[in-house]
Parts: C-alpha cells; sequence; structure tokens
C-alpha cells in the first residue's frame, strides 16, 4: 500500500475516533442534564410537600384577601423589607420564582413542570398577583418575573389539556362497578349538603 493511502487511511481512522469521542462526549452531557433535572425536580417536590411549604400555602389562600382588604395591612406590602407577618407570601414566591429561572434556563422541563404542577402554580400565581402588583409598583417593575413567566405557561397548559394531562389517543382505563358507585354515593352526598337547610 502506497504512503499516500495509507495516509488516507489513518486519516479516516482519525476522524472515526473523533466522531465516537464527540458522540460519548453529547451522551454525557445529556445523561448528566437528566441527573440534574431529576435532583432538582426532587428536591422541589420535598419542598412543596413539606410541612413548612403547605403551611405557607394556605396563608397565602387564607390570609392574602384578608390583607389586601385591611388598609393597615395593606400598608405593610409597600415597604422595601416586608414584614416578618408576611413571610409566607416571600416563601411561596421565592420558591415557584426560582422554579420560573430554571425553566427560563432549561435547566427543567418545562412541559415536565406543566405535567405535575401546572395547577398549583397557576393558583399560586392568581392568588399572589395583586401582592406581586404592588410590590411592583412600591419596589421594582421585574419583581416575580420569572414566577409570571411560569404562571403563563402552566395557564397556557391547563388552557390545553385542562388539568389533564393523560396521553392524547390513549384509551382509559375500564371502571369498574364498585369505582362508579362510589362516585355516585359522593354525588349524592355533595347534593345532599348543599339542599340541607341549615341548622342555627
Amino acid at each position: 500500500m502506497s504512503l499516500e493511502a495509507w495516509s488516507t487511511v489513518a486519516s479516516l481512522g482519525t476522524l472515526v475516533v473523533i466522531a465516537a469521542t464527540a458522540i460519548a462526549a453529547l451522551a454525557q452531557m445529556r445523561h448528566a442534564r437528566s441527573s440534574n433535572q431529576i435532583a432538582a425536580v426532587t428536591e422541589m417536590r420535598e419542598t412543596m410537600e413539606s410541612e413548612r411549604f403547605k403551611l405557607a400555602r394556605r396563608f397565602v389562600a387564607e390570609e392574602v384577601p384578608k390583607i389586601l382588604a385591611d388598609p393597615v395591612r395593606r400598608k405593610g406590602l409597600f415597604e422595601e423589607n416586608l414584614p416578618s407577618e408576611f413571610e409566607a407570601m416571600r416563601e411561596v414566591a421565592n420558591f415557584f420564582e426560582i422554579m420560573g429561572v430554571f425553566v427560563k434556563r432549561s435547566i427543567i422541563d418545562r412541559a415536565l413542570v406543566c405535567d405535575l404542577w401546572d395547577g398549583v402554580v397557576f393558583t399560586a400565581w392568581k392568588q399572589l398577583e395583586p401582592v406581586i402588583l404592588i410590590r411592583r409598583k412600591a419596589y421594582y417593575r421585574g419583581f416575580c418575573a420569572n414566577f409570571e413567566y411560569l404562571a403563563l405557561l402552566c395557564a397556557n397548559s391547563l388552557s390545553k389539556t385542562g388539568g389533564d394531562h393523560y396521553p392524547r389517543g390513549m384509551p382509559r382505563m375500564a371502571i369498574d362497578k364498585k369505582s362508579l358507585e362510589a362516585l355516585a354515593a359522593f354525588t349524592a352526598d355533595q347534593t345532599d349538603a348543599h339542599e340541607s337547610p341549615a341548622i342555627h
């Protein structure tokens, strides 16, 4: 074999090695990204299921309307440093702000977040929206911008799916008779509760 032929074979061999190395590197990067995403989602799930975060969400759901209706307490929303009684609001808003950054920067897949939490995120946004608007007016216009971005993605997801992320085109499970009977009994209980006269 001539020197020129050997040179061609060597070049082809080098090209194959470089291509194989690049493919292996891409596979490792994809694996690392998946691992990082799993770790981030797991940590977020654990936070959302923690007793502290559940209490913070309950505060947002129950107390924010009262704060907004009370001129004295409402003034606290204009302070640069929120009063300590509003810590739960800050905690919920900051959590979803960080989640929004992770989605925006593709650390976590947006479809995955919407599948798991679109209803939770959208509800939290609507509960905190008046507070966020006040903070933007009093503090700075970009306050909770990533939370807003995430909430918009989740609102779009909900408008498309209605909160039902079951794969399209797949048949549903057959529902057995006992489940249907339980649903009928529950529905009857709810109807009776609404129709029963109030006891004073």
